[in-house]
Order: C-alpha cells, then sequence, then structure tokens
C-alpha cells in the first residue's frame, strides 16, 4: 500500500502537479475525541457516556410553587450561584440574582428560591 502511495506521489511530481499522500492513503483516521480531551472537556464526555447529559447543571429549571415555606431549591456544589428567572412567560427580560448558601431570595416577581448543596462532578 505504501509502495502505491509512492508511485502516486511521485507521478504527480512528474507532471508538476502535487498531491499528498493523505489524499491516496484511506489508512488514516482521526481517533476517538475521548483520546483528545482533556480537563473539563474530557469530564464532560465521561458524564455523557456515563449518561449524565448535564452534568454542570446548566439546563433550564421549571419553577415549583415557590413560596416561603416550600421555596424552589437551586443546586449548587459552590457558596453562592447566580440564576435567571423568568418572571411571566412571554417576557423577554431576565431577573438576574445571586443565590447564597444558607440564605433565601425572593426574586421581584415573588417567588422564592433557596441554594441546596449539591456533589461536586
Amino acid at each position: 500500500m505504501a509502495s502505491l502511495c509512492g508511485r502516486l506521489v511521485l507521478n504527480a511530481a512528474r507532471r508538476n502537479v502535487t498531491y499528498t499522500s493523505v489524499r491516496f492513503c484511506k489508512s488514516t483516521s482521526m481517533g476517538d475525541p475521548l483520546d483528545h480531551a482533556t480537563g473539563i472537556e474530557k469530564r464532560e464526555l465521561l458524564a455523557k457516556l456515563a449518561g449524565n447529559d448535564d452534568p454542570f447543571m446548566m439546563k433550564i429549571m421549571k419553577r415549583g410553587p415557590g413560596t416561603k415555606e416550600n421555596p424552589n431549591c437551586i443546586p449548587s456544589a459552590f457558596e453562592a450561584r447566580l440564576i435567571g428567572c423568568i418572571c411571566e412567560e412571554d417576557q423577554i427580560r431576565i431577573q438576574w440574582m445571586w443565590l447564597h448558601q444558607g440564605q433565601e431570595k425572593r426574586c421581584e416577581c415573588g417567588h422564592w428560591f433557596k441554594l441546596v448543596e449539591k456533589t461536586p462532578v
């Protein structure tokens, strides 16, 4: 196979047109993305392989009742988290607020939120 690729390249060189051997030799291919990934990207790929499609809890969560006695619980592995509340269904503006561990917070729309501890991924 290597000699065939070499002959094709030499024939191309005689005609003053050059081609790379990769074009003629189909044996090369990219490896698995998991083999090349490092750091956070690798942790995300491993979590997706394990069946967790949202390892960093970034998907939109639906609000619950949100009363002071039963607030919406927001998971976080840190002491604080930035959340956004869409107060009305058709609203375009997002009400952003910081939640801190041990403090319940009320949005302008009246819903209550509470930060609960979650183990890191």
